[in-house]
């Protein structure tokens, strides 16, 4: 079956088995963050699992490459990506093992169910309401629409009722929201059990935090030592060439 490509969209390379992602050209597209955030979390992700603000389908595609026997629901409130991630998932075969909603994360549990998954993957809005820049694509100010869209507190509470007891939360966010953003995973009974930061270089402050939360867990935070993106000479450190599988 053919998969319709629409102008204004391409096909790149995921680099991973073979895999591909339908993108817009000049609209939103994943980031590094997302590709961290799956290296981060595919050893440990569930067997059921779900990815909440799933974009274009990235964190799925990259998560099943490594884990065969990972299933995802994937929601996104965008209806364009929503769309996008749902013909990039029939381009790479996936559809056994991958499901796209074009929903509203607040609204899981009415196709999730309550506490049913092992884990979920989620990579939020992160401008506090009231602040960062509005683009003019509508696709695009969705997903960078922050906590205009969904407070941090309600996305996590949304996490949290799908997701069952012992089960695991993966999450990147800003660095600088760390504090906020674990309280609000606590509000909801996700105990953050494992961290990792993410700087440019070794003299930056870190920029982005990786976190690892089981949901009724119990107290007990091991920290990993921070992720360095960059070398001094602006390439990449030989583990994010790792990551993205620039080495053996």
């Amino acid at each position: 079956m053919e998969i319709p490509i629409y102008e204004g969209e391409r096909i790149d390379d995921l680099q991973r088995n073979g895999l591909r992602i339908i993108q817009s050209v000049h609209g939103f597209r994943f980031g590094t963050d997302a590709v961290l955030l799956a290296d981060f979390c595919a050893p440990r992700v569930g067997r059921l699992s779900a990815d909440m603000g799933t974009g274009t389908g990235v964190l799925p595609l990259l998560i099943t490459a490594r884990n065969p026997d990972v299933t995802f629901e994937a929601i996104e409130l965008s209806e364009t990506m929503a769309d996008m991630a749902s013909r990039s998932v029939r381009l790479n075969g996936l559809e056994a093992r991958v499901r796209v909603h074009a929903a509203d994360v607040r609204q899981a549990t009415d196709f999730l169910g309550f506490e049913h998954m092992d884990s979920v993957v989620t990579n939020p809005p992160y401008h506090p309401e009231g602040t960062g820049l509005t683009s003019p694509d509508k696709a695009i100010a969705m997903a960078r629409g922050g906590e205009n869209c969904c407070p941090i507190e309600a996305w996590m509470q949304a996490c949290g009722r799908v997701l069952k007891n012992g089960g695991h939360l993966f999450l990147i966010y800003p660095a600088a929201r760390f504090l906020l953003v674990s309280e609000a995973m606590r509000q909801y009974r996700i105990e953050p059990k494992r961290i990792r930061f993410v700087a440019s270089r070794i003299q930056d402050p870190p920029k982005l935090v990786m976190i690892e939360g089981i949901k009724s867990g119990r107290p007990g935070l091991q920290i990993q030592p921070v992720l360095f993106t960059h070398t001094g000479d602006g390439e990449y450190t030989e583990e994010m060439r790792r990551i993205y599988g620039e080495t053996g």
